[in-house]
């Protein structure tokens, strides 16, 4: 499915941004701001595109819950047959309490701890991603003291580059943490039958995020299956490959990736090696789902430069700050008369770094204005914090006409829960 195919979320109607039908405005004035605001209609359309694109192969789509960990995204996504993909005993914790069931959880990470490794076994999660030897001694041994076998598939780093926005995103090269060295893989499979307790279930790989082309994941799953095969004759035999996710989407200009032409080139590949699909999508199905909403404060000239400062910033959205992360921006309610000029957004953390957006176009905002920061309903709340004792906002959902609080803004008591 190309970017074009499902008409934009949050259109203009009569000059007012609405999410479905309810007009941002009225979201605003309702549950004040700075203000998360989710089309789950729209997700609900994003996935059901992203499995029809892959119905030609056994597929489980396992939603990657850091993206977005909110229980009424997620409970929406398990009742649409999606699975998780976690990378902590939090979002184990999120995945399982959305009812979504073990069997479609898979756990990710580099760094798990022996407890998630014995709280993922005692759930019976589908699978564990292993990323080095020592990992998988690890799990060998919580796996025998526990009398179970541990299914778990190693993440491979295929040494593929990945055209991603920022080195950050970037994962399935030899330069990074992730995943253990293509070359060191079929060893590490063939020592896991000794050392027992585990159950390889199959093979993974996960090379970036924000990722347009197909090109890379060809290269990368050309790369895993032919391990499976070499595996193979070695007498490991592997039930199905998961190719990750970082599909990405159009923040700007650019268009995401179609999924539709990724599929083409995966679905006869993995079909032909009889092998099950696991793909994790994130940001693909929520990150344009959502919008930020935030009150301009005051308009600042300083020199050349003119502020534009508003009650939201890098503790709502870290994106621009730590990823150089583009999100257009737009006033809510449309003023014709308003002169275009070329301004910083910013909010009121004690930073340099704390923009929405520089040296943007945009048309002339007042206090009290509403502007809408589009494409956030990945790594947006989920990234949130409470720097400079910032408050975490309210997020809502628009669904048939409604308006609902799905979680609540935070208070000043939620600053010192836990303190002594």
């Amino acid at each position: 499915m190309g970017e074009g195919v499902l008409s934009p979320p949050f259109p203009r109607v009569g000059g007012v941004l609405h999410g479905g039908d309810v007009p941002l405005t009225e979201a605003a004035r309702t549950f004040g701001t700075p203000l998360y605001v989710y089309d789950i209609r729209w997700i609900e359309a994003r996935t059901n595109a992203f499995a029809r694109a892959f119905q030609g192969v056994d597929l489980l789509l396992a939603y990657s819950v850091k993206a977005n960990g909110n229980l009424t995204l997620l409970r929406r996504l398990e009742a649409l047959g999606c699975g998780a993909d976690v990378t902590s005993e939090g979002e184990l914790f999120l995945a399982r309490r959305a009812g979504i069931p073990a069997e479609r959880i898979v756990f990710a990470g580099v760094g798990k701890t022996e407890r998630e490794l014995e709280l993922a076994l005692r759930e019976g999660i589908h699978a564990i991603h292993v990323e080095s030897a020592g990992e998988l001694e690890r799990l060998a041994a919580v796996a025998r003291r526990l009398g179970v076998d541990a299914p778990f598939s190693i993440r491979v780093n295929p040494d593929v580059y990945a055209r991603t926005p920022h080195e950050y995103t970037r994962t399935g090269t030899a330069a990074t943490k992730f995943g253990v060295p293509y070359d060191e893989t079929a060893a590490l499979y063939l020592r896991a039958r000794a050392l027992g307790g585990l159950r390889p279930v199959g093979i993974d790989v996960h090379i970036g995020s924000q990722i347009v082309e197909p090109e890379p994941y060809v290269q990368a799953l050309e790369r895993l299956l032919e391990l499976v095969a070499a595996l193979g004759a070695e007498g490991v035999v592997l039930e199905e490959i998961d190719l990750g996710g970082g599909y990405g989407v159009a923040y700007d200009d650019e268009p995401g990736m179609d999924v539709d032409a990724l599929a083409r080139e995966v679905v006869p590949r993995v079909r032909g090696a009889g092998l099950r699909l696991l793909l994790e999508p994130g940001r693909w199905l929520v990150g344009e789902a959502g919008v930020l909403l935030t009150e301009v404060q005051y308009v600042k000239r300083s020199g050349p430069k003119t502020f534009v400062i508003c009650d939201g910033g890098m503790s709502e959205l870290i994106r621009p700050s730590h990823y150089g992360g583009f999100h257009r921006i737009e006033p809510v309610v449309a003023r014709p008369e308003a002169r275009v000029e070329r301004v910083d957004v910013v909010g009121p953390i004690c930073e340099t770094g704390d923009f929405l957006a520089r040296d943007r176009e945009l048309p002339l905002p007042e206090p009290g204005d509403l502007l809408a920061v589009r494409t956030v309903g990945a790594y947006g709340f989920a990234m949130a914090s409470n720097y400079n004792g910032r408050l975490r906002p309210a997020e809502v959902v628009v669904e048939d006409g409604r308006a609902t609080l799905v979680r609540a803004r935070e208070t000043v008591d939620d600053l010192i829960r836990g303190m002594s």
